[in-house]
């Protein structure tokens, strides 16, 4: 197997550790293969890709799509490194409110995939970072919603406390104001 799958502490949430082949011209890794990331239990169809690029304390997030344009995300870093989190939005799911991280990075190329149900954000770490993510629907405008990044209830323990946000984000609502539609 090219992967090695290690569920976090919210079920659901996976982190991906690739097989890296290294030698004299650099390295060699897959990135997705449908079978093996099926075998562990991710059976979603990824639909559709998107790149950002950012830079030293941009925070993104906390961001998901409402139902029925809800994503699915297969996360990693292909330059510098983010500190990335997956907050779970589920109603009546026994970690309703509770938050995981990694930290992902050009360097240890893991890659987090984070399930529908979550929102998920990410803080940049290094000096520039460039993120590239699967997601398992189309982006919807209608459809897109966050909660707030740094929510009292939720205390996520970001690396930083005075992030760059985009004006979105200094607006979103806490998670027990937000109708998710989970």
């Amino acid at each position: 197997m090219s992967f090695s799958f290690r569920s976090l502490e919210i079920d659901g949430v996976v982190l991906v550790e690739p097989k890296v082949f290294y030698d004299e011209r650099g390295f060699f890794m897959e990135t997705y293969k449908m079978p093996d990331f099926a075998a562990a239990g991710i059976t979603q169809q990824f639909i559709q890709d998107n790149h950002s690029r950012s830079t030293r304390g941009i925070l993104r997030g906390l961001h998901y799509q409402k139902p029925p344009f809800a994503q699915g995300k297969l996360v990693r870093a292909i330059r510098g490194e983010i500190f990335d989190v997956a907050v779970d939005i589920r109603k009546g799911s026994p970690t309703h409110g509770e938050w995981v991280s990694a930290i992902l990075s050009a360097e240890n190329k893991n890659m987090l995939y984070i399930p529908e149900g979550f929102a998920h954000g990410f803080l940049v770490l290094s000096e520039i970072a460039e993120v590239v993510y699967k997601a398992t629907n189309v982006y919807s405008p209608e459809a897109e919603a966050g909660i707030i990044w740094n929510d009292k209830d939720l205390n996520i323990k970001w690396p930083l406390d005075e992030p760059v946000l985009a004006d979105r984000d200094r607006k979103w609502p806490a998670l027990n104001e937000a109708g998710t539609g989970f």
